[in-house]
This record gives C-alpha cells, structure tokens and sequence, in this order.
C-alpha cells in the first residue's frame, strides 16, 4: 500500500470521478472503501504512464521508447493547461509589449500576424515547460513512488515559475503565460522524505538518527509534530521550504579542483551518503534519504568531495550512480539540470575510465573538453575555426553533456555569436557572405545557400539553382535535401529484407513495429514498378511556418504550395533498409522522422504513416505514427517530403 489516505486528505481524490469509474472495472472487485479506491486508481496509472513492466505497446518521447498511454495523456494536458489559452496568452504579452513601448515614447500597436506570432511562441515555451515535468514524473528510472508522483504533478498543474521578488510560486491563473515552475529534483526528495515520516514512524526514526549523525541542532531537526504541519503546507510551500535546504557553493568554492572520491557501497546503509549532501548545494535526487537508499541497493555510488573553508574534503561536486555493474548516470553541480562544471570534467573523466560502462561517456568526455576550450576562446575574443563553429552549431552531432538537459553554455555562447551568424554560416559552408540569400527573390545562380522563411514555390528556385544548402534559420532550422532510388524492390522483396533484418545481430538488426508490419501487409501499401530517381526534403513542422504544430492536414497543404508532395508509401521502408546508403553516414541516436504519405490504416484501424527512427541504445526501427486529417504534429518532429518536379 503506498499513501492513499494522504491523497484523500489533499485533493478528495477518492470522490474524483476518475477514480470512481476506475473501480467499476468488470473483471476486478475493489472494496468500496477510500484508500483501496485510490490506491486501484494509483496502480491503474502507474500500469498505463509508467508501464515498468513495459507491456504495452511503446512510442518514442524524448529519446525514449514510452508507453502508448503516455501520449494520450500528455495530448490530454498540453490541450487543457496550454492550447486553449493560446489567445489569452497572445493577448497578454501584446499588452505587456504595448505598455513597455509607451513608456519609452513609442506608440506601438500589434496586428494579427504579430499577435499570433507571440501567442505561438507563448504556447512553445510552456509546452516544453510543462513537458519536462511529464518525462521526469513518468520515468520509471525515477525512485519515486506512485502517489508522489502524482501529488507533484498535480500540484505544479496550479502553479508559475518562482517569483523571486515575493519568495513564492504563484498560483496559476488561466491564460497566464508564465512557465511552470523549475524541476528542484532534490527538493522533491526532501519534501517525500518529510512527508512519508509523518506516516510511519520508521521511516521518521531512520530519518531522526541520519540528522543526529549529521550534527543537525536538536531544535532543528524532524519530530512527528513538524512532520504532520510539513505535510499539511500546500505544495508550494514545501517545494520552497524544500529548495532552501539546498545551501549553495559559493563562487569561491567552485574554483577548487582539489579533493578526493568516496565510494559508498552496494546495499549499505545510506546514512553516510544523505548525510554528505545535506545543505552542500547540489540538485541531486539523492539528498532525499529514501532515494539515496534506493540507489544503493541498484549499485555503488561513488562522489568526488572538494576542500572546504578548512581543508576538508566535504563538497561534492560529482556523483557517479553504478546500476547493474555499469555506470548509470554522471551528474555535477554545474546548474539544476546537473551538467558538470567544465573544471570537473577531467576529474570524472578518469574516474570513469576505472569503472566498467565508461565507453558510453567518452564522447560526452570529449564534447565537454571542447565545449570548454570554446569557452575559453569565446571569452578571450579569439576567432573559432571552422572545426570549433561546425562543432558548436551541432552540424554534424549533437554536443553531449553529463546533465539532463543540454549544457546551458552552448546556448550562452551561441547568444553570443548572433550578430555574426551570416559569417559563421559563411565559414562553415564555404561561401562567401553575399552567396547566401535571405529571401526568395534574392537567390540566383551565384547562390550557395538559402537562409530564411519559406514561401510559396521556394522549392521550385532551389531546384533550378541546385542550392543544397537550405536553413529557415542557421543552423537549428537545417532541412535535408537528398536523393533516392524507388521501384528498386519488390513489395515482397521489402517484406522479405525487413524480416530477414528483424533476426540480424548488432548494427544489421532492424526493429519493426507490429503497426508498421501490418500496413506493409495492406493494398495500399504499393511499389512502383519503375525504377525511378527521386528529390527528397527532410523538414520540421516548425520550419514549414508552424511554430506550435499543426494538423496532418495543414501541414500537408502548406507543403504543397511550397513546392513539395506527399512521398510513394515504399519511401520509408526504403529508406530505413538503405539510410547509410542514401545519407552516406550511420543514422544519429534519436533521430525519428515521419514520411508525408497517405495514410494507410494500421491494425487499430487510426490513419497512419511511417516513422524511421534511431533509439538512445543505437537501435534502428521502421514504426508507425497516427496521421489523422485533424491529428496534431508537434512544431520538432521531422517529416520526409519528395520534391515535386518542374519544367527547366
């Protein structure tokens, strides 16, 4: 039993109507009492987002292969708490735009364009705000337990980003466009030890004696009376009293590289590794007394300390998580998002070069290293070469950081460099400045690249003037023009291959969803007869004018005035059998792209297409995505259209 009745005290959960539905199950009887009915609620949903035992079918999100569920509620969330207060949101920042200008003298006034721009890039940025909690809380790499996950969810539904001047997290009203608050992985951790405490006193002793070993002050430390009024604080205001806990490494200390590692071992008591991280800094999960015990009992946990005011080895600055014999995670104090500090870089580095599982890090090692050495530059005003600019633009790879999210300095430099974007482009593609146009009126047969919007029948002068290098925006708004070959298989020579690669070892094995398969099996899946060279174009939803996604439908009319078609139904297969052929280069890790086709219908019977994709453990897959006229594509998600011909 996890916490129903806490549930039950907060949100009167056991009269919500979802967990009334969910106990009239027909093959289940569930006792009608409270804590039972949540408690079936709970495990309903741990079964359907969390799927740890991964039987459901899976889709990929971030990087990630998730439960099919998961997708459905995530659409469910970002429709209520985002979308439709897009208007709200537009109109707000309008007028918050309008009063700053007055206020300068400026008369300023928005028409619809501008107001739909704002409200669009309103809706983005919360989309990935409120995304980052969904992932996190539905990992089922996370300790947390089930009824925590879904208090801090819950919670973080009715409240904005931290208001540094009041020293609270406001309620959110609807149609603000303030973003949710941060993740403070350790704030949780602490606000589940407290919480878990006031309900079993053995959890609140074990907890007790780790502060009395820490030296905590006896007025200061956990008793059943602060444990039952914690608990009873509304969300906001443990998640604030939880993140004060956190103390800070001061500037000071940041430059010390000295110092030494501990290894806490496999299934010990966790005592001495909460203890070492109370009040030190650090936005590591592992501050929480039940998470750290959890992590112990997958694997050793190793942390490197750096002298503190009195030369001693106390503040960590690197943690290693092993699980299963294999390094799991690297983590710094870098930032919340746990990167590492760049002075920390080689520290880790060879501490991980003892440990086995290292050959995952070496290019997140070496990504860090020159990601470091560009710092250096960038703040001395030394020019980059074309290597260090192809490599901070992401060209070719993406950076790889120790951290959750990508390494903030990528962006910070980048910022940086924006007045000098057209020569950084220039360098790295070889060209002269004045050889890049930047509207379509501009392009001739002297131009090498185009950087700007898209318009209609753009791809029309891209053809003629055989320019290969095409960028809405440099370099994130990148679209990939190549050629390929159809009609060159039979459909059952294509069914035959994938077969034969679904039992092939290593690199050569592909992955087939069971909806891919079933579409290879309908009518309308055909092969031209033909053999037959073709233009292709790699594009996002974003890139095509859709900065918060659009409709299947939408999405394929806009590309149609552009200049492009829908893509013959062999094209994903093809490419998925054939792409380091076709791209001359290994598919990247996390690399997922749909094909723009008519929809054929999968075995649940939902209009879909095919998706070519790459996971984070380097395996290839041919799957499906739902292509409903009226379904939503995601402003990121890459789509394969053919070029469409044209007269010279």
């Amino acid at each position: 039993m996890e916490n129903p009745n806490f549930l039950k005290q907060k949100f009167n959960l056991h009269n919500a109507k979802e967990v009334k539905a969910a106990a009239k199950h027909p093959d289940e009887k569930i006792p009608n009492n409270p804590d039972d009915q949540i408690q079936n609620y709970l495990n309903r949903l741990e079964n359907l987002v969390i799927d740890s035992e991964k039987k459901q079918k899976r889709k990929m999100l971030d990087g990630e292969q998730r439960p099919r569920a998961l997708f459905l509620l995530r659409e469910m969330l970002l429709n209520k708490y985002v979308r439709q207060n897009k208007e709200k949101m537009a109109e707000g920042a309008v007028r918050v735009e309008e009063r700053a200008a007055r206020e300068l003298g400026i008369d300023a006034h928005y028409g619809e364009d501008e107001i739909e721009q704002r409200g669009n890039i309103a809706v983005s940025d919360l989309e990935k705000s409120l995304d980052n909690w969904i992932t996190y809380l539905t990992d089922a790499n996370e300790s947390y337990p089930t009824w925590f996950r879904y208090y801090a969810f819950r919670s973080i539904l009715g409240l904005g980003d931290y208001d540094k001047d009041k020293g609270e997290f406001p309620n959110r009203s609807q149609g603000t466009a303030k973003l949710f608050p941060d993740i403070d992985r350790g704030a949780l951790a602490y606000i589940r030890d407290i919480i878990e405490a006031e309900k079993d006193p053995i959890i609140l002793e074990r907890l007790k004696k780790a502060q009395q070993a820490n030296q905590t002050p006896e007025d200061q430390q956990i008793t059943k009376e602060k444990a039952e009024k914690f608990a009873k604080l509304s969300f906001a205001k443990q998640y604030k009293e939880g993140i004060k806990q956190a103390g800070e490494i001061t500037p000071e200390m940041r430059e010390i590289t000295e110092g030494k590692w501990v290894k806490y071992q496999k299934d010990t008591d966790p005592t001495a590794l909460w203890v070492s991280l109370q009040n030190k800094g650090t936005a590591w999960c592992t501050k929480g007394f039940a998470t750290a015990e959890t992590q112990l009992q997958g694997g050793d946990f190793y942390v490197y300390y750096t002298l503190d005011k009195q030369g001693k080895p106390t503040i960590p600055r690197i943690a290693i998580r092993m699980q299963d014999n294999q390094i799991f995670e690297t983590r710094g104090v870098s930032d919340n998002q746990q990167n590492l500090e760049s002075n920390m870089i080689d520290i880790a580095e060879k501490k991980m070069d003892e440990l086995p599982g290292k050959e995952k890090y070496k290019k997140t090692s070496a990504d860090m290293k020159q990601l470091t050495e560009i710092e250096k530059k960038t703040k001395s005003n030394q020019e980059l070469t074309k290597e260090e600019l192809v490599f901070l633009y992401e060209i070719d790879d993406k950076i790889q950081g120790f951290g959750y999210n990508e390494d903030p300095r990528i962006k910070e430099i980048r910022e940086q460099r924006k007045p000098n974007i057209q020569k950084d482009a220039s360098i790295i593609l070889e060209c002269e400045s004045n050889q890049i146009a930047n509207k379509p009126e501009d392009i001739n047969e002297n131009t090498k690249a185009y950087i700007g919007e898209l318009k209609s029948e753009i791809f029309e002068s891209i053809q003629k003037y055989n320019i290969e290098n095409i960028y809405t925006s440099f370099p994130e708004g990148k679209i990939e023009k190549f050629e390929m070959e159809l009609g060159g298989r039979t459909k059952p020579e294509i069914e035959s291959e994938l077969e034969k690669r679904k039992k092939a070892e290593g690199d050569e094995k592909i992955y087939t969803s069971d909806y891919a398969e079933s579409m290879l099996k309908k009518p309308e899946f055909f092969v031209q007869e033909k053999k037959e060279q073709s233009s292709f174009v790699k594009i996002k939803v974003g890139d095509l004018g859709f900065p918060n996604g659009a409709t299947v439908q939408e999405i394929y009319e806009k590309a149609e005035k552009l200049g492009l078609e829908l893509c013959p139904p062999e094209t994903g297969p093809t490419i998925r059998l054939d792409y380091e052929k076709i791209f001359q280069k290994e598919q990247p890790r996390r690399e997922y792209f749909w094909i723009a086709m008519k929809q054929i219908a999968g075995s649940d019977g939902y209009p879909s297409v095919f998706r070519v994709g790459r996971g984070d453990g380097g395996e290839s897959w041919l799957g499906d995505r739902w292509a409903r006229p009226d379904g939503e594509w995601g402003a990121g998600i890459g789509v394969v259209f053919r070029l469409r011909k044209f007269e010279t």
